[in-house]
């Protein structure tokens, strides 16, 4: 049974850990909460405690990437607040401290989009990464700092907004006024196609690559927000009264590449 380690099993890494466990993988999952442990339990998920510092890591890292050929990273760089501490110190210090002294080979990356900045263009994975927030700028370089890791390839997966059936963005939405670019196209992906990719990434053994995750519709963001809060019966959001649109995301190479069919596209 193949072992795989998760860092971070959160709104994404945990049905994760379960969809890859029916497939008849053997899970370690992260987390750093410790009351989540009986349920990660009860899941069939091998549990652990690690929180990530600049400097340090709390818990057992050592035994949760021990016999992992495979490790995805699917921790959010959480740069907000008032004292917020660097993603990139967090993840390097992992690397020396814990995937260079383990047999890892291969590390899949949940990045982001945001990379790319806001420029009104098409963009593909060849397109110059211009990012516009902190967040962006951090995931940036970790990518960069991974990739260039000898010891094992990374694969670098940016995915667009993420949606499910607990993260509706049209509630959120709804009934506010004032919401720009009415007519930027919508870059979004459901967490039923996150999770297929991820399997079929590893299924596939696509390592050292970097990949756009989103879906191939792209209604403007006008038309989709005003359809799913209708759908819901929930206020219509107000937009401003402007022209300006926004950037596309082509999942091209990833559709290619692996062969992919979205489950979720023009039904986001």
């Amino acid at each position: 049974m193949e072992e795989i380690s998760i860092l971070g099993c959160g709104w994404l890494g945990l049905p994760l850990a379960e969809h890859l466990i029916q497939k008849g993988y053997s899970v370690r999952g992260s987390t750093t909460s410790a009351p989540k442990i009986s349920d990660f339990e009860a899941k069939g998920i091998a549990p652990f405690v690690i929180d990530l510092l600049p400097d340090f890591i709390s818990g057992d890292y050592e035994t949760f990437l021990q016999k992992s050929r495979t490790l995805i990273i699917a921790i959010p760089p959480k740069l907000r607040g008032e004292n917020p501490v660097s993603f990139v110190a967090k993840i390097k210090t992992f690397v020396q401290k814990g995937i260079l002294n383990s047999e890892i080979e291969q590390v899949l990356f949940i990045s982001s989009t945001s990379v790319y900045g806001e420029d009104i263009i098409t963009v593909t994975e060849e397109t110059i990464e211009k990012p516009e927030t902190v967040s962006g700028i951090e995931l940036l370089e970790t990518e960069h700092y991974l990739q260039q890791q000898t010891a094992f390839k990374t694969t670098v997966l940016r995915f667009g907004g993420l949606i499910g059936d607990t993260r509706n963005p049209a509630k959120f939405i709804s009934g506010k006024s004032n919401i720009p670019n009415p007519q930027a196209p919508i870059n979004l992906i459901h967490q039923e196609d996150c999770i297929g990719i991820i399997t079929a990434l590893i299924e596939q053994g696509i390592w050292g690559e970097k990949f756009n995750a989103v879906a191939p519709h792209h209604p403007s963001r006008k038309e989709y927000y005003e359809a799913k809060t209708r759908a819901l019966g929930l206020p219509l959001p107000e937009f401003e009264d402007n022209e300006r649109s926004g950037k596309k995301i082509d999942s091209s190479k990833l559709i290619s590449k692996l062969n992919y069919h979205f489950i979720h596209t023009t039904d986001l």
